[in-house]
């Protein structure tokens, strides 16, 4: 990959992927680089996946804890649709 700016706006320079992959590394605590100095962006970008799908399965346990708790609730319509509403926001 060049350091120089393509003319295809799509491409991005060294210096904004060593810039990514350091913003990237900041979200991971157990690669804070204060403790472990430059880490590789392949090291970087592995652990980034892997910390998705660990975020993924939890997002997926809690919804399905939330689904049983709802469902063993005694809410009527109107509540319900307040509910849904509400975990629908973001």
């Amino acid at each position: 990959m060049s350091s120089q700016r393509s003319t295809s706006s799509n491409k991005i320079t060294d210096d904004e992927l060593n810039a990514l992959i350091l913003r990237l590394q900041t979200l991971l605590p157990q690669l804070d680089q204060s403790r472990h100095g430059r880490v590789s962006a392949a090291k970087v970008l592995n652990e980034i996946c892997s910390y998705i799908r660990r975020l993924q399965n939890e997002v997926d346990g809690l919804s399905g804890r939330l689904s049983q708790r709802l469902d063993s609730m005694d809410l009527t319509g109107f509540d319900a649709e307040i509910v849904r509403d509400l975990l629908q926001q973001q």
